[in-house]
């Protein structure tokens, strides 16, 4: 009896000791690193921690980490962010936010074209990297081991024999969700690659659960090509070789010129160096030049690397201020209680909010999860439309004056965990050049019809959002 009294006191003593040691650690690493989380994660980290630190202990310092920077003092707001439009409400506000947020300016942005399908966006990748002359950049979540991904290692090799330095980096998860490409090809050619993160080899405690979800790809500093396409076949034309049965998905991307293509190449730069774990490249000391009137554009990137939640705090602002039109296309739509309050209160004030998305995304656990969100949309009176085709784009439109476009969707993950990269539109041709298309994919959906849950289905929705979308 005194054994067993003693050992169970040891259990007790030991699990408060890990307990503490876990809460510690938690609150340590929040201060030090701002790790300023959604209270739903806070209680659900507090708790587990408490309950159960033998478990929860491990999950938090592998998964724990939402930040890679310390936080950075706002700095003032450059006079050309606020003239790159005037004739505009809402693009001066934008750009003044993200100037305080950290954010490069807005600079010039010329060519741009926004691919209609599959075909187009392939025609203008190809285009894109077979015109680079010195160097060529690659950013991708994914590559997949499938036609599409064969033809792009096929061409990245072919600009390293001819002489052009090329950079490929894959998320270090993304890297087996494509099927694990053959990458030898590549390295036997010369081009460098490297996995951001690698969830087996890396070093950086805390990190495991931050993907790159960035895409682009960068020719001499000059053409760009982005969006929201992985370099797998089903973002494109499809795969009749491998999944001749498998439709391709409705997606978004687009190619442009300019100084933005340049503030992306450094953005890429930045990206590189943490994942190799080189020297961080300077920052340069030239200034780019002001965009001509109505005629600018803004790198938007948002993730760990940011000390602000760029994207969330610019969409929240944007949603709040709109006046007449809010149209959205995400493939997953699992916000938060403040963006989805933004949204629902813009839709009660008059605000015409048009949300598409696809009927069944290609993952089970966020349509679960959207149902809540929906009704409460709908319920404001904000439209919402359902496509029966896989919808992978990720773009928002407001008043006809802002587009943003880019890697994003409109789910936690990636408004607080992912690194992500939007772009912001804020010429009116270009505005209008997404939301057509966006207006396109709506003409081709159904309206969504909101019906009372069920309590058990209600309470299964409301599990799912806070044990999925909150680590």
């Amino acid at each position: 009896m005194l054994l067993e009294f003693l050992t169970s006191r040891r259990l007790t003593l030991l699990h408060g000791l890990l307990a503490m040691a876990g809460l510690a650690v938690y609150v340590i690493a929040s201060h030090a690193r701002h790790q300023r989380r959604h209270p739903s994660a806070a209680i659900a980290w507090v708790v587990s921690l408490a309950l159960m630190p033998y478990l929860a202990l491990p999950l938090y310092i592998l998964f724990g980490s939402r930040k890679v920077v310390r936080g950075a003092p706002a700095r003032s707001t450059p006079a050309l962010c606020l003239s790159a439009n005037p004739s505009s409400a809402l693009a001066p506000r934008f750009q003044h936010l993200a100037a305080a947020m950290g954010l490069p300016h807005a600079v010039s942005c010329r060519q741009l074209a926004v691919h209609q399908d599959g075909r187009e966006a392939l025609d203008a990748l190809r285009s894109v990297i077979q015109g680079a002359g010195s160097t060529l950049d690659v950013c991708t979540f994914l590559l997949g081991r499938d036609t599409l991904g064969r033809e792009v290692i096929d061409l990245l090799v072919r600009q390293s024999r001819a002489g052009v330095t090329v950079r490929l980096l894959i998320d270090g998860i993304g890297v087996y969700l494509g099927g694990r490409p053959d990458l030898k090809p590549l390295s036997a050619a010369g081009v460098r690659v490297a996995l951001f993160v690698s969830p087996f080899r890396s070093p950086l405690p805390g990190r495991t659960n931050l993907r790159n979800h960035r895409k682009m790809v960068i020719a001499d500093g000059q053409r760009m090509w982005s969006g929201g396409r992985n370099l797998a076949a089903e973002y494109f034309v499809g795969d009749l070789a491998c999944t001749p049965q498998k439709m391709p998905w409705i997606d978004l991307s687009f190619d442009l010129q300019g100084d933005l293509a340049r503030q992306a190449q450094q953005r890429f730069d930045l990206d590189w160096a943490f994942a190799t774990q080189a020297r961080r490249p300077a920052p340069p000391l030239a200034e780019f030049a002001p965009p001509a009137e109505a005629d600018g554009a803004q790198l938007v990137a948002s993730g760990p690397d940011q000390a602000e939640d760029t994207l969330y705090s610019l969409l929240i602002s944007s949603c709040f201020t709109a006046r007449s039109r809010i149209l959205v296309v995400t493939p997953y739509f699992v916000p938060d209680a403040t963006l989805l309050m933004a949204l629902t209160l813009a839709a009660r004030r008059g605000v015409a909010v048009d949300l598409v998305l696809p009927r069944q995304s290609n993952h089970r656990l966020a349509d679960m999860a959207r149902p809540a969100a929906l009704r409460d949309m709908s319920a404001a009176g904000a439209h919402v439309w359902l496509a029966e085709a896989m919808i992978h784009a990720k773009a928002v439109v407001i008043d006809g004056e802002l587009a943003l476009a880019g890697s994003a969707n409109l789910d936690e993950r990636s408004l607080f965990l992912n690194y992500e990269l939007m772009i912001a539109f804020f010429k009116p041709a270009d505005v209008q050049r997404f939301a057509r298309w966006i207006e396109q994919q709506r003409a081709a959906a159904t309206p969504y019809q909101a019906h009372a849950p069920r309590a058990l289905q209600e309470f299964g929705e409301g599990l799912i959002r806070w044990l999925a979308f909150q680590l």
